[in-house]
Order: C-alpha cells, then structure tokens, then sequence
C-alpha cells in the first residue's frame, strides 16, 4: 500500500481556520513525511489514478457512479458523543467536461453510500449538489454536520467566502459501520482531470 502522511490530532484546536472552542479528532495533511494511517481503506483502489502532489491529494476522475467509484478512500466516523463536523477542500485542477463529474464527501452506512455533498458539472453549470447553488470558483471547501441523533446539515463556502452556506438538510442512518469518503467519479475516460483534495478534517463544531 502507498504512504500517504496522516497527522492525528486529538486537542483543542488554536488559530489556523478552526473555531478557538473547536476540537479536532482528525486531520489529514497530505504529505509525504509520514505513514499510511490504517484507518483510511480504499475502495476499488488504482493506485495509478491517486498521487500526492504539493501539500495534497489528488484522484483522478474516472467514469462510474456511487456504485462503481474507483478510488473512494474511507475513514471510519469516530464513535463519540456529540456534533460531529467533516470537512474537506476541493479545487478542480481543470474544468470539468463530462456531465455529473464531480469531487466531494459521501457518507456510507453499513459499506453503502448512502448521501453525498460534491462539487459537481450539471447542465453545463458547476454546482454544489444537493442544493444545486452554483458556484464561481473552482475551490470550494464542504462540511457535513452530523448530530447524534442522525439529523445533518450540509454545507459549503467558496474560497474567500467566510461563512458557511447551508444547502440541505435531513436525517442520515446511523449504526456500527458509517464511514465519510473523500470520492470523484463520472470523469471522462482517458483525460487527466484530477480533483484536489486539502484541509481534510472531523471536529466536534
């Protein structure tokens, strides 16, 4: 399995863009410097269409959908008491082409997926889905929030934005096996388009 630098944090967070009262069970800073977090697993893993470059990770868009995505990389939600927040920014190296490509977080229960916030092309307009908000810049950052009783909101901000906008919210299933997933899929076939994913996080908000 490749290295891939994971860095656990479990302390208050200070400075940087996190909240002073925000604590961080996870983040992932994609580097090279470290080992392969065991926690992370991928499904349907081409280890040619995922690379670290520059402080990141990049997935190369291949065709599929939530049931056939190549190279979703999981991790298993934390079992804590609480509001629990997953975050992540995507920025699109090159303009998507193909319709529904897209790059985001989906959440899994019991190995489904079962509900997704992605950055997405739809009818020639990139949008965040669901919600469809249409977004102008190709850096967008996402954040799921997730109470104990299963409700969420779903939420994105553009780069340079400093609010958080909410697109949608409901109720997720819950149980022993739910996972988040940094995923891309629906790309075109044979073309390097390679989403970017930083700032990987789960915090209690």
């Amino acid at each position: 399995m490749h290295a891939l630098a994971m860095v656990m944090a479990m302390a208050l967070a200070a400075g940087g863009d996190s909240a002073p009262d925000e604590e961080v069970f996870f983040e992932a800073n994609f580097t090279d410097e470290d080992e392969w977090d065991e926690d992370w697993t991928w499904l349907r893993e081409d280890p040619e269409d995922w690379r670290l470059s520059a402080g990141s990770l990049e997935i190369r868009a291949r065709p599929g959908n939530a049931d056939t995505v190549r190279n979703a990389l999981l991790r298993p939600v934390p079992d804590v008491e609480g509001p629990l927040a997953f975050e992540v920014t995507i920025t699109f190296t090159r303009p998507p082409t193909e319709q529904y490509e897209q790059a985001g977080l989906t959440w899994y229960h019991e190995g489904e997926p079962d509900f997704k916030i992605v950055h997405e092309l739809v009818d020639d307009e990139i949008v965040i889905v669901p919600g469809f908000r249409h977004t102008e810049k190709d850096t967008v950052e996402l954040r799921l929030v997730l109470e104990d009783d299963g409700s969420y909101k779903a939420m994105y901000r553009e780069e340079g934005q400093e609010e958080f906008q909410e697109v949608a919210k409901g109720e997720l299933p819950l149980g022993d096996e739910n996972a988040i997933a940094i995923v891309t899929y629906h790309g075109p076939e044979g073309a390097d388009h390679w989403m970017r994913f930083t700032d990987f996080r789960i915090v209690r908000p």
